[in-house]
């Protein structure tokens, strides 16, 4: 694998209540009720440290650490590992697919 190759998206699924925050309704003005909402984001790190990471504050989005409930990795362990390019790319190209089926989506 390499030191090139040790990069990972990873997908944190939010509790609804994040739709109660004006910011994030914003920038998901498709989003499908029901559907779940998500933070998706690209870490150097296995995701289960980086989700424990946001969790605990330490260099943390706040709706990931606030509303962060569990890992979705049904939706990306099909990617891993990948360089730090391809892995950011990713990180993009998965937000869109994401927030374009209904999901609401935060992408730092």
């Amino acid at each position: 694998m390499g030191r090139r190759n040790h990069y990972y998206v990873y997908v944190i699924e939010l509790s609804k209540e994040v739709l109660n925050e004006g910011r994030f309704k914003k920038c998901n003005p498709g989003y499908v009720p029901g559907k779940p909402c998500v933070y998706v984001g690209m870490t150097g790190l296995d995701p289960d440290v980086r989700f424990d990471k946001h969790k605990a504050g330490i260099q943390s989005n706040r709706y990931a650490q606030q509303y962060g409930l569990h890992l979705l990795p049904e939706i990306y362990k099909a990617y891993h590992p990948m360089s730090y390019d391809a892995a950011r790319d990713m990180e993009v190209e998965l937000a869109i697919d994401l927030r374009e089926g209904g999901y609401g989506v935060w992408q730092a």
